[in-house]
């Protein structure tokens, strides 16, 4: 009897451990994002992903340009630009756009592909804590970072995070960085034009050239552009302000 009791023991020992690993990491990852709650991050996961990708290859020259800039020093205009472009419905979702999820979804099944579905608050959570790639894991993680994230920030910290965490072009990461490398001007004094065309770069900084812009880029610029006026301008972004 005791011989066949050890298998059972075994596996309780596991369960405790995996179950003691759960609540270790929990309780960090909450006191992790509380924190930046307040305080600005040195950097992000993606940026270092990037780094070491360089420096494995020998490009030992690499350097990420990254320049933390408070709420009030970033122009509303990259604030109402990014959103117009990446995720309209930020100030009225909890995190997710199921409605966008679903349509993926669907789009997936017909073998089509349909961008939007990654709201703000998903991308700050896989740009802040997270590596590139596609795994049920990492996915996981996403949206366990996400609901943090959601349920621990303002609405106007999500979208400073982002701004600033944001990849605007090959090693440029957020406004202050992308504002000083292709307009060298700071990022409180971006146009409407110049936001627009930054956030156009989003579904492809590297691809995708703020410094030349091709017909799509000039062409999604101009979306853009006629989306931030749909959504009310200046006062759009007074209502996030005003989110708790």
């Amino acid at each position: 009897m005791r011989r066949r009791a050890a298998p059972r023991s075994f596996a309780r020992r596991v369960a405790r451990w995996l179950g003691l690993a759960c609540l270790w990491f929990a309780g960090v990852s909450v006191a992790l994002v509380l924190t930046m709650r307040w305080v600005p991050p040195v950097g992000s996961a993606m940026m270092v992903e990037d780094a070491i990708g360089h420096w494995a290859s020998g490009d030992f020259r690499f350097r990420l340009h990254y320049q933390w800039q408070p709420w009030e020093r970033l122009s509303r205009h990259i604030k109402l630009a990014v959103i117009a472009s990446e995720d309209q419905k930020f100030a009225f979702h909890p995190g997710f756009d199921f409605a966008a999820i679903d349509k993926a979804l669907k789009a997936n099944e017909r073998g089509r592909k349909v961008r939007g579905a990654s709201t703000i608050s998903q991308q700050v959570a896989k740009n802040l804590f997270l590596w590139r790639g596609r795994s049920w894991v990492r996915k996981g993680l996403e949206v366990w970072f996400t609901v943090l994230i959601e349920a621990l920030w303002p609405k106007q910290r999500i979208l400073e995070v982002y701004l600033n965490i944001a990849e605007l072009g090959p090693g440029t990461y957020g406004a202050e960085a992308a504002a000083q490398r292709y307009f060298h001007k700071p990022a409180k004094k971006l146009t409407r034009s110049q936001s627009a065309l930054l956030a156009a770069a989003l579904p492809n900084p590297v691809r995708y050239r703020v410094d030349k812009p091709g017909p799509y880029m000039k062409r999604r610029q101009a979306w853009i552009l006629r989306q931030m006026n749909h959504l009310g301008g200046a006062e759009y972004i007074k209502h996030v302000e005003e989110l708790e």
